[in-house]
């Protein structure tokens, strides 16, 4: 028994395990996150003895006799200054760091109530964020040691709630104070723990699988393997080819496949029956590469073969032009892997439900998790519930069924609650990441730097299963051409599967690779001709009413011209600085069905809103909170923004592709108008249990389409970056300049764009995701993720346009803050020494890591 003191009280812990463990699962403390449990990502940060300490690093043994707090431990006052300024400021995106930045906060200001900004920076150095790009982090560590300091009154603040205000995030103070509610903070009475044992090779024959010692072992209550499975053996999110477990008799695909499935009454009896599993392999030469792959008589990945998509995207004769073209440029280039790293791991909760199931999960999407579960259920949609909790990151990482199924199969088959969570290494082996690319890029020009054409092949490494293969490739071939005026092209895409671990959405979903390309390729045509990189892009900048690549008119509230306009004091002023454009899409697009759903409801007065629309850090919730807001003159206390639950909202299908503000937005949008109309001179309390239902279909032309000016997409953003470095090498600033339509919330639009700068400093230096022989080799430690101390100063600057009637005017911004920063960041290192490097991450930089 080891005795030590938690938020003031005295507690005796019964056996020596890590202290997360004992705060979390005995005390209940869900304040203290647990995003790794290896001591890299600080979200479990705690203080001992008033110093911030990580509680999985420390045990209850060795925290005998010391003094514990966590943030719910923190005084009246401090929860007050603490929950204020990291609101306020716009710190809070997916908030799963947020409260141990408070901890590690507090661990500063307690020692030095007038710390520097770089005093911030050392005291969270050992806490990643993977949303905000910790900027507005350290401005709320540094407002709340004014309050502290100063002795001042938390300001109490009005809001309106109208377009354009820098309202408070409906969930930011919750998520700050640890009081949000994640899947894995749930505790029910009689919960079992779920988990899967898997492969042990990348590819290999299941030739038997020996349950029986694990079915035996006391407080095993269910183990499953595919022949017990009640509903299809395959699932997937647009290609039904991911297996739910491996039968007896089939080929794993991946180190991650699962093949059997076990709930037990304790973790600790979880583990222990996973080791009693026996399955007998015949290990299988794997395929680990696009080459391997395409070869002749390469071993088949799937019955289907290994091809999974082919896009060929022509418009004019690029060999003829090409060869007619004054200038034309033809390079390599490659992209790597790389994880997500959001820093929950994921977890799902189920439950049986009448005869059917509920589902606790932190995803991207409601009902695809309801579509998916049902067919590895066999049960009909509308007997699986599904209620979004609060999701602590996502990326495009969380659209694949990880965990939800396997919670919901074992949950059905053993009629009790049954929490299934990925370990950190678990989340790094299996969940798709970023589609390492091969790209040969030739882009041509006239004697004054206009484009004439670009001819471009793209291979991609889509690793075991579909996942959403097809799309990244195809947006990634799409968007090859960039936001410039010319139509002559020749783009051609493939992604093969491989026994990698599977690849799928990412922020910036296949354009963060071939934006890379092409902005590159850009830099040498402006060398031939003679003219900068800032003039060769404003050259070519599409402008309203010209025509994109892909044939669509760009219109009227197309403003990369202005984004270039805004950065180029700068650039005259630091003619060495990189610079880079990119357009995305906001919507699927490309003839696919795309609608956003909201329905309101009154209820006492006060207005509910249920959509299915995940916030995965954006701030959905705020989002159509700003819309109801503008739309009825209602203030924010008037509206309530209820967690997105299958029974209750409508399908406003998933966070993917920068859709939700303008699809659900504008959703939102009309059933407010619907309200208002109903509403008219009347009292809100006058429509109590009245309903509103909006809906937005966003119509546009299906690839391939024989119009000559397709409408590929309803809307796209566009941005210029600008990477600035220091004689040294390194990162100086960084100048991101984003055309948004309307900022809905412009503190949350600063956000996004900050923390896609970060991420994608890291994609171009610092990050990748080493695999051996097909195992994925790093820990969450060693991906390479950018820590506030590496990170420079970083300048948003929102460009707002559009005058269209669609959600006020908003465009998405989620994906494109990722999209320009790297070839922005090749062209500075080019700059500065003269390499011309192709492949990320960076080589002979200051960030490069020595290669073990």
């Amino acid at each position: 028994m080891f005795e030590f003191v938690v938020n003031g009280k005295t507690t005796f812990a019964q056996k020596d395990e890590k202290l997360i463990t004992y705060l979390r699962e005995t005390l209940h403390l869900t304040s203290v996150k647990n995003g790794c449990s290896e001591g890299a990502c600080g979200t479990c940060m705690v203080l001992v003895d008033g110093k911030a300490t990580k509680a999985c690093i420390l045990t209850t043994a060795r925290a005998a006799g010391k003094s514990i707090v966590t943030v719910e431990g923190l005084s009246s006052r401090e929860k007050d200054v603490y929950g204020y300024a990291f609101t306020h400021v716009g710190a809070v995106q997916c908030g799963f760091c947020t409260p141990g930045m408070v901890i590690s906060a507090k661990g500063l200001i307690d020692t030095n109530p007038n710390p520097s900004p770089m005093d911030v920076k050392e005291a969270i150095k050992n806490n990643i964020c993977r949303c905000t790009g910790y900027k507005k982090i350290e401005e709320a560590i540094l407002l709340s040691a004014k309050l502290f300091r100063e002795n001042t009154a938390v300001p109490k603040q009005e809001f309106c709630g109208v377009i354009g205000e820098n309202l408070h995030r409906v969930d930011a103070t919750a998520k700050a104070l640890g009081t949000a509610e994640y899947a894995d903070d749930i505790h029910i009475d009689g919960m079992l723990y779920g988990s899967a044992v898997r492969s042990s090779y990348p590819r290999a024959l299941v030739k038997h699988i020996d349950v029986t010692e694990a079915k035996a072992l006391p407080g095993v209550v269910t183990v499953l393997t595919a022949a017990d499975l009640p509903g299809n053996h395959k699932i997937g999110h647009l290609k039904k080819d991911y297996d739910v477990l491996i039968a007896e008799g089939k080929e794993t695909h991946f180190i991650g496949d699962a093949i059997v499935l076990i709930a037990a009454e304790s973790k600790e009896i979880l583990e222990e029956a996973k080791k009693l599993v026996k399955i007998d392999f015949e290990e299988l030469k794997p395929v680990l590469s696009v080459q391997d792959s395409i070869a002749e008589g390469a071993p088949l990945i799937h019955e289907t073969g290994n091809l999974l998509a082919d896009e060929h995207l022509v418009r004019g004769d690029a060999d003829e032009t090409i060869k007619n073209s004054k200038h034309s440029v033809t390079m390599r280039y490659s992209t790597p892997f790389t994880d997500h790293a959001f820093l929950e791991p994921e977890t799902a909760v189920a439950m049986p439900e009448g005869d059917g199931v509920l589902i606790y999960s932190g995803d991207q999407g409601i009902y695809q998790t309801r579509k998916e579960c049902s067919e590895a259920l066999g049960l009909p949609e509308d007997k699986v519930r599904v209620i979004a909790k609060m999701v602590g990151g996502g990326f495009g990482g969380k659209e694949d069924m990880s965990v939800q199924h396997h919670a919901a199969v074992l949950a059905y088959k053993s009629q009790r609650p049954v929490k299934v969570s990925f370990t950190r290494k678990e989340s790094i082996m299996i969940h798709p990441k970023r589609h390492p690319m091969e790209m040969e890029f030739t882009t041509a020009c006239d004697e004054n730097g206009y484009l004439t054409a670009m001819k471009a092949t793209l291979l991609a490494d889509t690793g075991a299963y579909a996942s959403l293969g097809g799309p990244v490739l195809q947006r990634a071939c799409t968007h090859a051409a960039g936001p410039y005026n010319y139509q002559v092209i020749d783009i051609h895409g493939q992604a093969w599967y491989t026994n990698n671990p599977p690849a799928g959405a990412f922020r910036g979903f296949g354009v963060t690779q071939s934006c890379f390309a092409t902005e590159c390729n850009l830099n040498l045509l402006a060398e031939k001709v003679g003219i900068s990189p800032w003039e060769i892009r404003y050259r070519n900048a599409i402008r309203p009413g010209e025509v994109l690549p892909n044939g669509q008119i760009a219109d009227e509230s197309t403003a990369l011209v202005e984004t270039l306009e805004a950065v180029k004091p700068y650039m005259d002023a630091h003619p060495k600085a990189g610079i880079a454009c990119a357009m995305k899409n906001s919507g699927l697009g490309v003839g696919i069905p795309d609608t956003g759903r909201c329905r309101l409801t009154v209820k006492d007065g006060k207005v509910h809103i249920h959509s299915s629309a995940a916030c995965i850090g954006q701030g959905m919730g705020t989002v159509v909170t700003q819309m109801v807001c503008t739309t009825l003159s209602l203030s924010p206390e008037q509206v309530i923004y209820d967690a997105p639950d299958t029974k209750e909202a409508p399908n406003a299908g998933n966070t993917t592709a920068s859709r939700q503000t303008l699809f659900t937005g504008e959703a939102t949008h009309r059933a407010a108008m619907a309200l208002k109309e109903a509403l008219g001179s009347n009292s809100l309390e006058s429509l109590n249990g009245r309903e509103f239902i909006g809906e937005y279909l966003g119509v546009t032309d299906k690839m391939g389409s024989d119009k000559p000016n397709p409408v590929s997409h309803i809307a796209y953003g566009y941005a210029t970056h600008v990477v600035d470095l220091d004689e040294s090498g390194k990162l100086l600033k960084v100048i991101a300049a984003h055309d948004v339509g309307k900022a809905v919330n412009p503190i949350s639009v600063e956000g996004q764009i900050e923390g896609g700068v970060v991420m994608s400093l890291g994609y171009a230096l610092t990050e990748d995701f080493p695999l051996k022989d097909g195992v994925p080799t790093a820990k969450y430690g060693t991906l390479g993720l950018m820590k506030s101390t590496q990170v420079p100063e970083i300048e948003s600057m929102i460009i707002e346009k559009s005058h269209s009637d669609l959600a006020y005017g908003a465009k998405g911004i989620g994906e494109i803050c990722s999209i320009p920063t790297p070839p922005a960041v090749q062209l500075a290192y080019y700059n500065l020494d003269g390499k011309f490097r192709t492949k990320l991450p960076m080589e002979d930089t200051p960030y490069s890591r020595k290669k073990k």
